[in-house]
């Protein structure tokens, strides 16, 4: 499968929940031609999500790609979930995409998720154009929205269209087209044929006012970023569309500014000038810069330091594993191409683990599926492929040429929040049950599954509705005959006060008299968001290699293993070895493993270890008569109200609050708005937990 480079669009479609973007992505693939009919999220009938729980609650949970030609380019699509408890759907694919789509409603405007998913686009460098959706709807305000794209993601939009009236059928002025503002056309949708037929046609005298004020404003923006449009403006002379195009294309590319589009994805209004936007602004893998890694050898990183891949067939392969689909047939990892090309039935290297594995097959993918007809001998630089036949390798790996080995940067995901406990009935069951998880983390990299001696299964996940989904795919899915527990909080230890302790190894061990002694500091680091720091502060040849990685090896197994008030996983902590002492005999390392071990223990305990509970960050619309039940009802469940925005007849509060308060808030906020709230939760970040939390846990 070789296709242009230059005529690739590698996008994603991402925005807050319920903004629209399942419906944009099945316009897109109707008007394409790549469907016949248009799917609709209500009835369930979408290309992309077509796993029975997305059908079930009409939205989207896992991460679907479909490819499909739109004119002269070819477009790998990325559907992304809008719910939070699935944001690293979101994360995996724009850490591969070239450009993305965001999706805005016309009513609610820029919600949490969407502020997050723009952090998200923001951190991997990656260029978009927005749309904004639902402009038939009661309330749709089309310069309110431009204004807060601007204003609360610190972006710089650019007007390309603008709506011809806004709302449904019944205002003064429903929404009824698009004007152009590059051509001064108007664009209307012809409902009959589903918005496929677009006439296009003057603007009439009473929109051209409007259409010329914003105009004038799309070109002064422009002007910014170049000098020839810039003179033409001056002299008040007529601007070549050309020169609009290749403005507008260099500046998103350049990520300074982001064109913005309008119309109602599911009314066929509006879909196919984004589809324009995607071909004309959106960057090429080859308009992307070079990717860079590490220089790797033997499975270590290189002293050569970091090396780069231009986006050329040219170039040693080397690619992404972003995702994983399981099946008993052989899993399907979904794999981003940066250089070089991939053949099947050929050897590759994973340089993160130093293993090779094997390129059995290549698939095109169709939504969270092989495609049938899509079994591929080879593909090129900047495209992405489904392959069946690795072993070692998991979502964040880098697969590459063994003889150009490189390891780029992985994925990283959220801290888990919440945990559930799985009890099987029987150990048929739990033969099944463990098969079952294995299979689900290959799939999942923020599910933590922790087998305990009790018999239960502890399962830790990203939110409430992200283990209801686990929970109901292990019984429906997979029948399995299984007890839940009602969920936990996932708490975090850690230590408050700095030490330095001393371990010793002193002992006789199978008539062998062991020696060694080893001295750390342990301290307490809020820079550490995951885990424990190492750090060797030795002098350089003062302890043999092998004895300092059975120190180094003893201390990760010691972090790894949980703090000592409940064995909960330690986090912001630093761990740094200071001195060492060896005897002249049994100074091996065994005796250090011990005295590290030894040492550890004595300096979680002198540290005075704490108890962290999970902080989440609440951002809640809510009608303004209901404002102050929502803030009496925050403040019962110990949370600090950060904001309270007023939007027109809406408010917007933002809190921070533990979630050990917040199980079951989803149905608290249907009761106190009557269903008129909406609410996202993320995690924010992991605070001492009350006394009374460390007493309820038994401890």
């Amino acid at each position: 499968m070789s296709r242009q480079i230059d005529k690739l669009r590698n996008i994603g479609i991402i925005a807050h929940i319920d903004a629209g973007k399942t419906t944009v992505t099945e316009r897109m693939l109707f008007y394409s031609g790549a469907k016949h009919r248009v799917g609709m999220v209500d009835k369930g009938t979408t290309a992309t999500d077509d796993d029975p729980e997305e059908q079930e609650r009409g939205i989207t949970i896992y991460s679907a790609c479909v490819t499909f030609s739109w004119k002269d380019i070819h477009i790998n699509l990325l559907d992304t979930p809008g719910h939070v408890d699935f944001t690293a759907e979101v994360e995996r694919c724009l850490r591969v995409l070239d450009g993305a789509v965001v999706v805005f409603s016309a009513r609610e405007g820029v919600e949490a998720q969407s502020e997050t998913v723009w952090r998200q686009a923001d951190k991997y460098g990656v260029p978009r154009v927005a749309f904004i959706n639902k402009m038939d709807r009661e309330g749709a305000d089309f310069e309110n929205v431009f204004n807060e794209v601007g204003n609360r993601l610190q972006a710089n939009p650019v007007a390309i269209q603008v709506p011809v009236g806004a709302g449904p059928a019944h205002v003064d002025e429903p929404f009824s087209g698009v004007l152009d503002l590059i051509r001064l056309k108007m664009l209307q949708f012809d409902s009959a044929s589903e918005g496929a037929d677009i006439s296009e046609s003057e603007i009439p005298e009473e929109h051209m006012a409007l259409a010329q004020l914003w105009r004038e404003s799309m070109l002064e923006q422009l002007a910014e970023h170049s000098d020839e449009l810039m003179e033409l403006v001056l002299m008040e002379e007529e601007i070549p569309e050309q020169l609009i195009h290749a403005v507008l294309r260099k500046a998103t590319i350049e990520r300074a500014i982001q064109p913005v589009l309008c119309g109602s994805a599911l009314h066929g209004i509006g879909v196919q000038p984004v589809l324009d936007a995607v071909q004309y602004y959106l960057p090429s893998p080859q308009e992307r810069p070079p990717v860079e890694g590490e220089a790797m050898g033997k499975g270590k990183k290189s002293e050569s330091g970091t090396v780069a891949r231009k986006p050329e067939p040219s170039e040693p392969f080397c690619g992404l594993v972003f995702k994983i689909i399981p099946a008993k047939t052989g899993d399907i990892s979904w794999v981003r191409v940066y250089s070089g090309t991939l053949k099947a039935n050929s050897r590759i290297y994973n340089p993160g683990k130093d293993k090779k594995d094997n390129i059995a097959q290549l698939w095109q993918i169709y939504a969270t599926r092989k495609d049938p007809q899509g079994q591929i001998d080879s593909v090129e630089t900047g495209d992405i492929v489904g392959i069946i036949g690795l072993r070692h390798s998991i979502t964040g790996d880098t697969l590459c040429d063994a003889a150009h080995p490189i390891l780029l940067e992985t994925i990283d995901f959220p801290e888990t929040v919440i945990s559930m406990a799985i009890e099987p009935e029987n150990t048929t069951e739990r033969d099944k049950l463990e098969d079952t998880l294995e299979m689900l983390l290959r799939q999942d990299p923020t599910l933590e599954v922790i087998s305990g001696d009790t018999g239960q299964t502890l399962m830790r996940g990203m939110g409430e509705l992200h283990l209801e989904v686990i929970k109901n795919r292990l019984l429906r899915e997979f029948n399995l005959n299984v007890r839940f527990h009602k969920p936990q909080v996932s708490y975090r230890e850690t230590i408050q006060d700095s030490v330095e302790v001393v371990g010793e190894c002193n002992r006789l061990i199978n008539g062998v008299q062991k020696f060694a002694r080893v001295k750390l500091r342990l301290e307490p680091d809020e820079k550490v968001t995951q885990g424990v720091a190492i750090m060797n502060q030795l002098a350089p040849e003062s302890l043999m290699p092998e004895l300092l990685e059975a120190t180094f090896d003893e201390l990760r197994s010691c972090a790894s293993g949980g703090g000592s008030i409940a064995g909960f996983p330690l986090m912001k902590m630093k761990v740094t070895v200071l001195d060492t002492e060896v005897a002249e005999e049994g100074s091996d390392d065994i005796a250090f493993r011990i005295a590290s071990s030894h040492a550890f223990e004595q300096g979680l305990q002198a540290g005075k270890p704490v108890l962290l509970e999970p902080i989440m960050r609440l951002a809640i619309t809510t009608p303004e008569d209901y404002l102050g039940d929502f803030v009496g009802d925050l403040q019962m469940r110990r949370a600090i109200i950060v904001s309270t925005d007023p939007r027109g007849d809406r408010t917007d509060i933002v809190a921070h609050a533990p979630m050990k308060e917040l199980f079951g808030y989803s149905s608290a906020m249907r009761s106190l708005s009557q269903g008129r709230a909406g609410c996202s939760i993320e995690p924010l970040q992991y605070s001492p937990a009350p006394a009374e939390d460390i007493q309820e846990l038994g401890f």
